[in-house]
């Protein structure tokens, strides 16, 4: 595929950020200390970061970005309802959980690519918005699909056939 970074390029661009034992973050590409905020400054510009443990090496990067996102939702004008939070926090333990994150993570993707064209073709915006709305519905139809399968599995497993 062209235009592709290789692997090792993209590593090497990754930004790497340490954690010391008193929470403050060290930026090894700048050799200074920095905030939570400089490294949201970080993603906001799509800057590829990794956020290790000083001390154990340990990649801590998803808990720095739900930090992130905490101080965010704290704020005045948070993303997510109380209601979309439980449910967000029924599915884990739950057989669909690995779903749910893919089905979210491909979601907010398509949301995040429809804006990149609407902000180059404004005037498609209805074309997106139903591609869109195509891709949420066939991720659900699979979701349902695949919930099925395992509650029929499940009542297999105890001799119901439905």
């Amino acid at each position: 595929m062209p235009d592709q970074p290789s692997t090792a390029a993209t590593k090497s661009s990754q930004r790497v950020i340490k954690k010391y034992p008193n929470r403050r973050l060290y930026d090894t590409d700048t050799s200074t200390y920095i905030t939570l905020a400089e490294v949201r400054q970080l993603v906001m510009n799509h800057q590829s970061v990794v956020v290790r443990d000083a001390k154990t090496g340990e990649d801590i990067t998803r808990s720095i970005l739900l930090q992130i996102i905490l101080e965010e939702e704290a704020g005045g004008a948070p993303m997510f309802s109380e209601a979309a939070l439980a449910n967000i926090i029924r599915f884990y333990g739950h057989a669909m959980q690995g779903f749910m994150g893919a089905y979210l993570e491909k979601n907010v993707q398509a949301f995040t690519d429809m804006q990149a064209k609407l902000a180059e073709h404004s005037p498609l915006l209805k074309g997106m918005m139903g591609s869109y709305v195509e891709q949420s519905q066939a991720v659900l139809a699979r979701m349902q699909e695949q919930m099925q399968k395992q509650t029929e599995q499940l009542l297999a497993a105890f001799g119901i056939k439905r």
